[in-house]
């Protein structure tokens, strides 16, 4: 798991204006409230007082207040009111949890996890269709899924299991010498032309009409967001956006927007969205059997072949994170549990000392294989 990057903590919907919300990620609490001015905030959530759970406190003048002994952080993570100093008395300046940036998109409260300045961070993935008449969004869909999110991430970018894991779709290979490896600069994906699917779609279903051939790309932002774009024809696409937040080594919940450039009245939402959630299962059933369940640390430990090859650009990218210090070292942070409260520095650690809460232990080395990268 990564720092550095942006994770979604909740849906706004979930967020209420009166109330705090705990978000469990890479193995750490968070807090997440409105301030004064509605906007979302999030803090460590660890009290430096006595470990008191912020989130389970409350909301007072826009600060999140410890319900232990009524210490009040406000947004930027600085305490503002220690209820028994004597009236007048400052907080002291080590009375600070990390505070995080945030963004609000697609019904949707991101956080910044990690302590780059802003002009150094990895961007939230832009949905730049989101706000266009000519596209319908389905709902906001919730996926707790019992599987380490690299996994997750693989799988959809794995042109080859299509055929396998969703027969019913008639998935088939991509179309010999139609497949491409596009590269961006915070990630890399595959794309190709694919035959007519075996159940036809018709327009009568709110689906496509009858491709021969549909284009198919699916691409990771990051080691955490997926996008996949399908095009039926010139007028009938989908693209389905998948932002993936690590609970643990084994649990993943994942916030997926599906949008749709056909069939854009509200009467389809349900066909689509089950239709959607239909194939999604079909690879949750793989996912959460796969052994080991988590990400081998080794590629000799995995025979990877050239239909891999989108998976192995994907570990190349990690490596790359793992080299920058990015990545946390989890089996760390586990034989400590529960002696050590951890916290991922935020961007504040950069410019100011005396932090109360350790920082997460960071990996800085990933054991790779040589040689590997070759045969796919």
């Amino acid at each position: 798991m990564y720092m550095n990057f942006w994770y979604p903590m909740c849906t706004a919907e979930e967020l209420k204006d009166d109330a705090p919300l705990r978000s469990e990620l890479l193995g750490l609490r968070f807090v997440v409230f409105r301030d004064e001015s509605g906007q979302p905030r999030v803090l460590s959530d660890t009290c430096v007082h006595r470990g008191g759970s912020l989130s389970k406190g409350k909301v007072e003048d826009g600060c999140v207040a410890c319900p232990y002994h009524g210490w009040r952080f406000a947004g930027d993570g600085k305490c503002s009111l220690v209820p028994s100093f004597e009236e007048g008395t400052k907080p002291p300046a080590r009375a600070k949890v990390d505070s995080y940036p945030v963004e609000e998109r697609y019904g949707i409260v991101f956080a910044f996890l990690g302590d780059l300045p802003e002009e150094e961070r990895p961007p939230l993935y832009t949905i730049e269709e989101y706000e266009d008449p000519a596209w319908r969004s389905s709902e906001i869909m919730i996926l707790n899924v019992d599987c380490y999110y690299e996994r997750s991430m693989e799988n959809g970018i794995d042109p080859v299991h299509n055929e396998f894991v969703h027969p019913v779709q008639g998935s088939p290979q991509p179309i010999p010498g139609t497949v491409e490896f596009p590269e961006q600069t915070w990630g890399s994906g595959v794309q190709g032309k694919y035959t007519e699917l075996a159940e036809k779609r018709t327009a009568s279903d709110g689906m496509a009409s009858d491709p021969t051939v549909l284009n198919a790309a699916t691409w990771h932002h990051g080691p955490n967001t997926l996008i996949t774009w399908i095009t039926f024809s010139e007028t009938n696409s989908l693209h389905q956006y998948f932002f993936e937040a690590p609970l643990s080594g084994g649990k993943t919940k994942i916030y997926f927007i599906n949008m749709r450039s056909f069939a854009l009245g509200p009467e389809s939402d349900e066909y689509v969205k089950e239709a959607n959630l239909r194939v999604t299962s079909e690879d949750i059933v793989i996912l959460e059997n796969l052994y080991p369940v988590r990400t081998p640390d080794t590629r000799s430990k995995e025979i990877l072949v050239p239909g891999d090859k989108a998976i192995v650009r994907y570990r190349d990218f990690l490596d790359e994170w793992t080299a920058r210090g990015w990545k946390l070292d989890t089996r760390a942070m586990q034989d400590r549990e529960g002696d050590i409260a951890y916290a991922i520095p935020c961007p504040a650690r950069r410019d100011s000392g005396n932090w109360v809460v350790d920082p997460v232990p960071l990996q800085t080395a990933r054991n790779k294989a040589a040689g590997v990268t070759s045969a796919a």
